[in-house]
């Protein structure tokens, strides 16, 4: 127990060691310090690498750029601390070289164990570089549809409109379709009453859809009155279409019917509505 205290002693007070210590303790803060430095100076280049190509006349997507922007500064990021690791293991004398063959014989067995974990990162990369879909897009993915939050290497995040959040790995992802690239056409269709004079319905229409541009600027152009949709014995189908810019049809879908209705009301276009008709005698 005595010489255990006088070696633990001596180790103390070897100002040596204090001397060994404090220089591994400089060389991890000019380690973490340089790491920090990097990943910055690198996030720069990238964004004003995707600023000038941005300037450049060919085809500029600013979905693509976000998500490009966000996958190359996370793989940056890794490989600077990794690397930084590596360099701090190394000032404590410990062999890294070792450490790289032992890992590459281990990832190599987690490897033929993860074929599904490499088939998501090699899935993922294709779904960026392709630009099959990009964040802020909303698609549809099997059963799942919402705006994606997230493209990671391996997984992608959809939210959907009452909040669910889809993770999906990108391995199983097979059908998508993205409703963000083209412009949208949703169809509106509206009543009028069997009686009605069409033509002079079609003329208000069209001076009231003429003047939508103006209100909404999601519409493309303005709306067209497509003709009769239906006819039956009580009431008319007209059709409209409309275009709008990529996801907004539905929201503008619903604010051109909510106007509709005002407007016919207000110009006194007869608009259908179900009769309830009650039998008296099973009343009794």
């Amino acid at each position: 127990m005595t010489a255990m205290y006088q070696r633990v002693e001596a180790y103390i007070l070897d100002e040596k060691n204090w001397i060994d210590l404090g220089l591994i303790c400089i060389k991890i803060f000019f380690i973490l310090i340089l790491a920090t430095v990097v990943i910055r100076i690198g996030k720069t280049v990238i964004n004003r690498v995707f600023t000038v190509r941005q300037r450049s006349p060919l085809r500029y997507s600013e979905r693509r750029q976000n998500t490009l922007i966000k996958l190359l500064e996370n793989i940056l990021t890794y490989a600077v601390y990794f690397t930084a690791i590596l360099a701090i293991l190394s000032t404590f004398h410990i062999d890294v070289r070792g450490l790289i063959a032992g890992a590459g014989v281990i990832g190599l067995a987690i490897g033929f164990g993860a074929q599904s974990l490499v088939k998501d990162v090699i899935t993922g990369f294709f779904i960026v570089f392709e630009d099959q879909f990009a964040v802020g897009d909303e698609v549809q993915i099997g059963t799942s549809r919402g705006i994606v939050e997230e493209i990671g290497l391996r997984t992608t995040k959809v939210k959907s409109p009452i909040g669910e959040l889809f993770i999906i790995p990108n391995g199983t992802i097979s059908n998508v379709v993205n409703y963000s690239v083209f412009n949208t056409i949703v169809l509106i269709d509206i009543k009028v009453s069997y009686e009605s004079d069409i033509q002079a319905v079609e003329k208000m229409l069209r001076g009231f859809l003429g003047s939508l541009n103006t209100k909404y600027e999601e519409l493309v152009k303005v709306p067209e009155i497509l003709g009769v949709q239906e006819i039956s014995s009580d009431d008319l189908v007209l059709r409209i279409g409309v275009e709008t810019i990529p996801i907004m049809q539905d929201d503008i879908a619903r604010k051109i019917r909510r106007d509709l209705k005002e407007f016919l009301e207000q110009s006194g276009v007869d608009i259908p509505y179900p009769i309830v008709v009650r039998n008296a005698k099973n009343d009794e």
